[in-house]
């Protein structure tokens, strides 16, 4: 059958394709539309087209054959791929079958042979045309690996645009809908995975090696290889399948890199998606993708940071620790912002700053996150930064300790297990003491868990250890404010007392209020 079906294919070449620009994919399906439609740009192929008008040529050029073949069933296979011929040479013909001065224009002809798309939901549809397809891919990948001579401008533009039909899409609503924004809402879900990926892989794979050969000239690339191009690739980002978003990571990382012209543009058009995500729609399953692209550039930043770069941490950075489902990025996020802090450490006071200003109040699992990234921060923080927000930041602390939710309460305290923390809070005790002892005292007389606990006294004897005579004059001061606060609770009690007697000895008249005793709801209940 496969034998049948590529001797049907056209050995020379026709007039009406070699008429134009030989460097350019040309292809027959122009003039089939009228049958088929225009299956050689997008959408799945038909039964009937596309080869079946090249043949119809190639028999006006030969009468003699007209009545041999004529256009039948047997074509059926031929229509997917339109006879894109560049310099009389047939596109399945091995490269190693072509003398090296035809060779670019053999990778034209292939890479005109992939533009055709299929519909891969049904396994058994096109199965020969989709493995033909296949073959030429592996074939292109092997050769653009392997390639010594420039990439012309005809085969560069030939190959953005087999990326653009092949890779290009819209994805439907319900699969938008299904996705869960990344992992937010539906973490436990199965991702869903692109029918089509074993293809879209092989695509992906010639992409990226196409955009990292050093045979491609990045100043005629950047031609094709444009905003719109650039724009395109972003929006394959919100894709479901993880593979092609890990993909994508890498070509666009590798893109970035090479074409240094388009680096602003790609950091822009990276920073409205965030933007979009903030504050329309918090949902979008390429954040950490994007954000661990953003990590290696930031690394590469030139020092003093531009104002553009400290914008970007201030209005997206710290504010993406807000949406909920900050777990399916939150790894790449923190490493951005210890990059951040690592490149210029004045900036540790910011960042502390704007992490109590987004600090989750009802989320335990978000909280232990903000902890943790505060303790890596903390880790690069020099004393000067330090002091600048020691008091709220310690004031947070302290209310983490207090947590009854053990695992908050734990991590919190964990922070004195880290010696350089410590050797900053020794430094500024006369502050942060008094700030962290009531909530030690009460955990150690209040908490219910037994680890939280230990911890905490362990944490009480490093203070003690400390500066001794610090700790027993504030903890005398402690005492004193929990003697004076229960004094105080205590006059409260009793003033109400003696309001509820005052009240309950007044004659009931008209409508007026009828005062119930606590004792009276406990005998009613």
């Amino acid at each position: 059958m496969l034998k049948q079906f590529l001797s049907r294919l056209p050995r020379k070449a026709l007039k009406g394709d070699s008429g134009g620009d030989s460097g350019s994919p040309r292809t027959t399906t122009p003039r089939s539309t009228s049958r088929t439609g225009p299956s050689g740009l997008s959408g799945t192929p038909r039964s009937n087209g596309g080869l079946s008008n090249a043949n119809n040529n190639s028999n006006n050029n030969h009468p003699g054959q007209a009545q041999q073949r004529p256009s039948g069933p047997k074509r059926m296979s031929s229509a997917v791929f339109p006879a894109s011929v560049v310099a009389g040479i047939e596109p399945l013909v091995p490269f190693k079958d072509v003398p090296g001065s035809e060779k670019m224009n053999l990778f034209v002809s292939k890479v005109s042979l992939c533009c055709v798309t299929f519909d891969f939901t049904d396994p058994t549809k096109n199965s020969i045309e989709k493995d033909v397809k296949r073959q030429t891919l592996l074939e292109l990948v092997e050769f653009v690996s392997s390639a010594s001579m420039k990439f012309s401008e005809p085969a560069i533009l030939a190959t953005c645009r087999m990326c653009a039909i092949n890779l290009f899409r819209v994805f439907p609503p319900n699969y938008r809908l299904n996705s869960g924004g990344g992992g937010g809402e539906n973490e436990d879900d199965e991702p869903t995975f692109d029918p089509a990926w074993p293809h879209l892989q092989i695509v992906y794979e010639l992409l990226l090696k196409f955009v990292t050969s050093s045979c491609l000239d990045a100043k005629v690339a950047k031609k094709y290889i444009d905003h719109a191009f650039i724009l395109r690739l972003l929006e394959l980002f919100d894709s479901d399948d993880p593979r092609e978003r890990d993909c994508l990571k890498t070509i666009l990382h590798r893109i970035y890199g090479k074409f240094m012209v388009h680096r602003p543009f790609i950091r822009k058009s990276i920073n409205n998606i965030f933007y979009k995500f903030l504050f329309e729609t918090e949902r979008h399953n390429g954040v950490a993708e994007l954000l661990e692209i953003f990590g290696s550039i930031i690394s590469g930043f030139a020092l003093p940071l531009k104002e553009e770069h400290r914008i970007f941490l201030w209005r997206v950075l710290i504010p993406l620790h807000k949406p909920k489902n900050l777990g399916s990025y939150f790894q790449q996020l923190s490493y951005c912002v210890t990059q951040f802090i690592e490149k210029e450490p004045k900036l540790a006071s910011v960042v502390i700053k704007g992490l109590l200003k987004y600090w989750p109040i009802t989320s335990s699992q978000k909280e232990v996150m903000f902890l943790g990234e505060l303790e890596e921060i903390l880790e690069a923080v020099n004393m000067v930064e330090f002091q600048k927000v020691m008091v709220p930041l310690f004031s947070r602390i302290a209310s983490s300790i207090n947590s009854s939710h053990f695992q908050v309460s734990e991590r919190a305290l964990f922070f004195w297990n880290n010696d350089h923390i410590v050797n900053l809070i020794a430094h500024n005790r006369q502050a942060i003491l008094p700030i962290i002892l009531p909530a030690l005292e009460k955990n150690a007389h209040n908490h219910w868990n037994q680890a939280v606990l230990n911890l905490t006294l362990n944490v009480r004897k490093l203070f003690v250890e400390m500066d001794d005579q610090l700790f027993l004059s504030i903890h005398a001061q402690y005492m004193e404010e929990e003697a004076r606060q229960s004094s105080e609770a205590k006059k409260r009690k009793e003033a109400w007392e003696r309001l509820e007697n005052a009240a309950s000895l007044q004659p009931v008249t008209g409508n007026t209020a009828v005062l119930v005793t606590p004792r009276a709801t406990k005998i009613a209940c």
